[in-house]
């Protein structure tokens, strides 16, 4: 059967293989007691970083884009989603409803922004889009920081000022109160669902990747002069590839959101810091790399709480890391080498089939 597979179908089927056979081995852990509580906390996390750093493997890798303003669209995703949830908490009563209109809604969000955004600035390219990308992402914290919405019996009021600006009645409610985020917003988030959105995001990007629209964005990254010889609408697959990879950040943040009871926006979960930590995944992982990917985030989020001694040089070693990736990958030297060596071990390996 594996044999009349193409190579594409039995790759695909290997990724999911070893996601599905990860689940369930930790879900036995956890069942028997095996797993402490802080690695248990940590599983909801890891399919977060998962699910962003497939997202940004698309723009990255597949589109060929540096985009450093991925944490921006997580941010955006959170924030609306925890806001319906929290207005809609005495409404919808049935949790999983809930939580599955709060995902449309983030993820809805999150792509609008991403076509927004992207039009005026998937015309420029390299450096200059990564800082426009990251200016993006600082902006959004930035907004987010100064609004404050509150709800009386006469509907929403927003301020930038304070809580006093919203002069509601007495008896209304604070919703979303500026530098101190959303309280309250319900823990709705389980591995189960983080799991089943790690598989559809894998599922869409995976498809796409294998497809027709996806050979032409590759098509793009590889030649973009070729391309548009040949028909190729630019603007539509670049604004494609960077709307999906918003939307799918979108649902990260989503699922983020309903794993705290307290969401603020800093620069440590939406800032420039998790723009960089989401790139290493994708870097470490291999540019292009799906399954890479994957692995990096796994690896990623638990040494630092496996070696809760190297804390604070967490950024540090993530910088040098992606130096040495870099490097690795880009040199011309490093290149050579990998050309010379590991091209000797394949040719072996060929003749030993």
């Amino acid at each position: 059967m594996l044999k009349k597979m193409n190579k594409t179908t039995k790759s695909n089927l290997i990724t999911y293989g070893i996601v599905i056979a990860a689940f369930v081995i930790m879900q036995v852990l956890i069942s028997t007691g095996s797993v402490s509580s802080l690695l248990e906390g940590l599983m909801v996390p890891l399919c977060i970083y998962v699910i962003l750093a497939v997202s940004l493997n698309l723009v990255v890798g597949i589109l060929g884009e540096l985009s450093l303003g991925h944490a921006g669209f997580m941010c955006v995703g959170a924030f609306s989603s925890a806001f319906f949830s929290k207005c809609m908490r005495d409404v919808i009563t049935v949790a999983p409803l809930r939580f599955f209109l709060a995902l449309l809604i983030g993820i809805a969000v999150a792509a609008v922004f991403g076509i927004i955004i992207g039009i005026p600035v998937l015309r420029l390219k390299g450096d200059y889009l990564a800082i426009v990308t990251l200016a993006f992402g600082e902006i959004i914290k930035n907004l987010v920081n100064v609004l404050f919405i509150g709800k009386d019996s006469n509907g929403f009021h927003f301020s930038t000022k304070d809580v006093m600006g919203l002069n509601m009645e007495p008896d209304g409610t604070v919703l979303v109160s500026g530098p101190q985020g959303i309280t309250g917003t319900p823990k709705d988030s389980t591995f189960l669902i983080g799991f089943i959105l790690v598989l559809i995001t894998l599922f869409i990007v995976m498809n796409l990747i294998n497809s027709r629209d996806g050979r032409a964005i590759m098509s793009i990254r590889d030649n973009r002069i070729a391309a548009e010889s040949v028909g190729i609408n630019i603007t539509k697959y670049k604004l494609m590839a960077f709307t999906i990879s918003a939307a799918l950040a979108g649902g990260a943040g989503v699922l983020y959101a309903h794993n705290l009871s307290t969401l603020t926006a800093n620069t440590n979960n939406f800032g420039y810091n998790q723009s960089i930590m989401i790139l290493v995944f994708v870097v470490l992982g291999g540019i292009g790399n799906i399954r890479g990917s994957i692995i990096a985030a796994v690896i990623l989020t638990l040494l630092p709480e496996l070696l809760r001694g190297l804390a604070d040089y967490r950024m540090l070693i993530y910088a040098i890391v992606l130096i040495v990736m870099m490097l690795f990958n880009w040199a011309p030297k490093a290149i050579e080498w990998r050309e010379k060596h590991l091209s000797f071990f394949r040719k072996k390996k060929e003749a030993v089939k």
